[in-house]
């Protein structure tokens, strides 16, 4: 299969891959498509790096197949190079060399890389430059992790645990790299435990326990089908028109009962009710809205909580 004519950008099919008597990932199947931002979510020692390094040919699968933008990952690993970008958590680098140093070896190794003060500047190192790695702290050897993971223009990036020990605003700044990403039509598969980060920037999620995929959708079709719904409740003075609410399409169903009416739904749930009850004449009250997150779904899909910041970096 040539990278022409591949229908999507990662097809991983039945990979598994066990280090001795533990089971890391255990027949796991992905299709991702090109210019998707895809999320991988799971605890810590769920399978989701062991995942990522499998589709990236760095560890070979004990059985299954990967494709990456229609290239195997292990016979065309030359090839493979010149599109991938590969940032993983645990970075080892040259100690003694500089942020532009590093951006400027790793730039030799493609055809038509970024240059490297521009990259600099767009993960916010500009003043760090001259820096040698080792008297870089966490957060900035993450954010030089990725430029090199970006060097190359790949048009496929994998990034793991991108965000982590980044402050705020260095976060927001990393959320704006892969908006722009996207933008460009690069595929992203991020590994990510930060809920905010995967709920913001994916266009679907996997979520991973104990090395199997239990439940893949967009984040907002995982909220449903853990079987939770948006609530919007209010009061209102006169009885409401027949069918007002019922014929919306982002409603499911409308309680009332104790002088609250509370709407089930899904969407802009909130603006179609509101908009409906404006038009209707109708005087709310009292008005909640009330709508599960993708931490509700990943424990009620998988019967674990996530790890936080702190797990994840140990």
């Amino acid at each position: 299969m040539s990278a022409t004519t591949a229908t999507a950008a990662v097809e991983a099919d039945r990979l598994y891959k066990r280090f001795r008597a533990k089971v890391a990932v255990d027949e796991v199947s992905l299709s991702i498509a090109y210019g998707e931002v895809f999320g991988l979510l799971g605890r810590n020692g769920a399978g989701k790096t062991t995942t990522v390094e499998l589709i990236a040919g760095l560890r070979r699968p004990d059985r299954g197949t990967v494709s990456v933008l229609g290239l195997d990952v292990r016979r065309d690993r030359a090839r493979l190079r010149q599109v991938l970008g590969v940032q993983l958590q645990e970075a080892t680098l040259h100690a003694t060399l500089t942020v532009a140093e590093l951006v400027r070896l790793y730039a030799t190794f493609y055809r038509d890389p970024v240059p490297a003060g521009e990259l600099i500047e767009s993960v916010g190192l500009t003043e760090s430059a001259r820096t040698r790695f080792a008297n870089l702290s966490g957060g900035q050897q993450q954010r030089l992790s990725i430029a090199l993971a970006l060097v190359g223009r790949p048009r496929l990036v994998i990034l793991d645990e991108l965000t982590t020990g980044l402050d705020p605003e260095a976060r927001r700044q990393m959320w704006a790299t892969i908006e722009d990403l996207r933008v460009s039509g690069v595929t992203v598969v991020l590994v990510s435990h930060a809920m905010e980060e995967v709920e913001r920037l994916c266009d679907r999620v996997a979520l991973l326990d104990a090395g199997r995929v239990v439940a893949l959708d967009s984040p907002a079709g995982l909220v449903r089908r853990a079987g939770f719904a948006q609530r919007v409740t209010f009061r209102a003075a006169l009885p409401l028109p027949a069918g007002l609410l019922e014929d919306l399409d982002e409603v499911d169903r409308v309680h009332t009962g104790n002088g609250r009416v509370t709407v089930e739904g899904h969407g802009d749930l909130l603006q179609a009710v509101s908009v409906a009850l404006v038009r209707a004449g109708v005087v709310a009250t009292e008005t909640r809205s009330e709508q599960a997150g993708l931490d509700d779904a990943f424990v009620a899909l998988t019967g674990h909580r996530l790890d936080t910041e702190e797990d994840a970096r140990r």
